[in-house]
């Protein structure tokens, strides 16, 4: 089931028209489509051919997977196997069979596990784009991975691709609109609540909602994704991390685990995890922001609009958190079948985790907040969670979102709860109390929620928009 991907399949399309070579960088998070978005641009091409490198492990030798890739390359091109030198000698061999009068899309998936045993690997690939490849004006070459970090290194700033690059996509979660979808005819009949206990686990990862059985309540789809065995989502975590990070897995999985109770600045979690504020740490914290994990949450100047040094690492992968939070404790449990019967809404600390699942949710989708709001998209200087610290002249704040244009800035406040009583009115008074405004800026409370709203919180007319999750998930 494809489903979006209007934006980028538009930029991929748009390469057709300038009618010469085009190389393309596809990277993120594991699961999140990336193969997918490009089979389906594919199908614009007279031709596609589709390379994928096998996963790293001790017997894969840099001969193994030479010898892999060209057995895909003679399968899809008729091409009598050879037994390859070098890649470069591959790729010369690759674009000999191309006709430079048919479109031609050719994608190099998992890129960085081709390369793992060849250090000269991108050297001998931008060779050969040099001399062969991009003289062929039909042709699009697509290099797509996960491990985002090899990409940067070894492409996007690597000296040798420099200016040759003609578009670099990541694709990020399907917005909430494209999530329901994935429902079916149901969608009309299945309330916002259960949509949100699968999001919650989900995302808005493609490959996860298409796992999604319409036909099951949220507690069985949870049960069969996560609570047995079998399910695609209990053994997921390790797959991930072994797969894109590769020896320093455990070193990743030390930070996202450092930030499963909320967000935290670079210093707190060195602190956490014990590893000094180095270089390394910012490449850690990088890597995994580069792969869709976590998010650096910059801080805006509430006077200037501009970006400030303060930042917070959230993590923004709601399957990661229910993963640590819910599965990876009771592994072994669930592998003798104890939980089959586990209800999700007893599980510990249930609503205090959904709030930070549901916050992620929110903020993953700007442009339908946005939309909600009546903002025009191009006004906007800035739209991300906010913190001051506490000082000799301030109180610490923080505010789940805050979105700044020239006038006017939007407090919102993200909520998950059973039942929202009038009290989230004082707090949110008190927030905007405590943010020094500039006095030619118009403050907007919005709130944004899922539960049972009071119908108190409706009668004081505090809030200039409310705005519900059922509304999220409309186009």
């Amino acid at each position: 089931m494809f489903v979006g991907r209007e934006h980028e399949l538009s930029l991929l399309n748009e390469l057709w028209i300038k009618k010469h070579a085009a190389f393309v960088v596809c990277k993120g998070r594991r699961r999140i489509g990336k193969s997918t978005l490009i089979q389906q641009f594919g199908k614009t091409a007279d031709v596609f051919l589709e390379f994928q490198g096998a996963v790293p492990d001790k017997s894969i030798t840099n001969r193994k997977q030479m010898d892999i890739f060209v057995e895909q390359m003679c399968f899809q091109t008729n091409m009598p196997r050879f037994q390859p030198e070098s890649w470069q000698q591959i790729f010369l061999f690759m674009a000999m069979s191309i006709k430079k009068n048919k479109k031609t899309v050719i994608l190099l998936d998992e890129i960085s596990w081709m390369a793992d045993r060849d250090r000269s690997f991108s050297a001998q690939l931008k060779i050969v784009w040099d001399t062969k490849f991009k003289k062929c004006p039909n042709l699009i070459l697509i290099v797509c991975g996960s491990v985002s970090s090899w990409i940067d290194d070894n492409v996007l700033n690597n000296t040798g691709f420099m200016g040759r690059i003609s578009l670099e996509l990541t694709p990020a979660e399907l917005p909430l609109h494209h999530c329901n979808m994935f429902w079916q005819s149901r969608t009309a009949r299945i309330s916002a609540t259960e949509k949100l206990k699968i999001l919650s686990i989900t995302g808005g990862v493609p490959r996860y909602l298409e796992e999604i059985n319409p036909a099951l309540s949220a507690e069985e789809n949870i049960k069969r994704l996560c609570f047995y065995k079998e399910g695609i989502l209990f053994n997921e975590f390790d797959r991930i991390f072994n797969d894109v990070f590769d020896r320093r897995a455990a070193t990743y999985k030390e930070i996202v685990k450092s930030l499963v109770t909320g967000a935290k600045t670079l210093t707190e979690i060195s602190s956490v995890i014990a590893i000094s504020k180095s270089g390394n740490m910012t490449r850690y914290l990088n890597d995994l922001v580069e792969s869709g994990f976590i998010s650096k949450d910059k801080v805006y100047s509430i006077k200037t609009g501009k970006e400030t040094r303060s930042a917070r690492f959230r993590l923004k992968d709601n399957y990661l958190r229910f993963y640590l939070k819910y599965i990876e404790p009771f592994a072994e449990r669930i592998k003798i079948g104890i939980y089959k019967d586990i209800s999700i809404e007893d599980l510990t600390n249930w609503e205090s985790i959904m709030g930070f699942q549901f916050e992620n949710l929110v903020l993953s989708d700007p442009p339908t907040i946005f939309k909600l709001l009546s903002i025009n998209p191009n006004s906007v200087l800035s739209a991300t969670p906010y913190f001051q610290n506490s000082s000799a002249t301030q109180k610490a704040c923080q505010v789940n979102l805050l979105i700044r244009t020239k006038y006017t800035v939007y407090v919102c406040e993200i909520k998950f709860k059973r039942k929202i009583e009038k009290n989230i009115i004082a707090e949110v008074y008190e927030k905007i109390s405590r943010i020094p405004f500039p006095g030619m800026l118009s403050i907007r409370p919005v709130l944004i929620y899922e539960g049972e709203l009071s119908n108190k919180v409706l009668e004081e007319d505090f809030f200039d928009c409310i705005i519900n999750f059922s509304d999220l998930l409309l186009e």
